[in-house]
């Protein structure tokens, strides 16, 4: 693996690595497009802290945004975003059950 691939990936999981992006974006995941205020309501936070982390994830190109008059619409940037959540969530649950069968 190339140093530079090494880099974008461990900047990405530090990225995800906040639990309310990772709330930001499984919100996403379940819909198409989502304002701020619709989002903090789902996740159970400011506006603000959505808004920053959107930002964030916005330059990251996990999300996009559409703007409709005064407000703007995000989503997933593609279904990579998507996929990578699912596998993600999948291995924790197969890690739950493994767990639990131990104990």
């Amino acid at each position: 693996m190339e140093q530079d691939l090494a880099d974008q990936s461990a900047a990405l999981f530090r990225l995800l690595g906040d639990p309310t992006r990772v709330r930001i974006l499984q919100t996403l995941a379940e819909t198409d497009e989502v304002c701020v205020h619709q989002i903090a309501t789902a996740v159970g936070t400011s506006e603000t802290k959505v808004s920053q982390a959107l930002r964030l994830l916005r330059t990251a190109r996990v999300v996009k945004n559409r703007r409709a008059g005064r407000h703007i619409h995000y989503r997933l940037d593609d279904d990579h975003v998507r996929t990578l959540l699912a596998v993600t969530f999948e291995h924790l649950s197969h890690q739950a059950v493994h767990q639990a069968r131990r104990t």
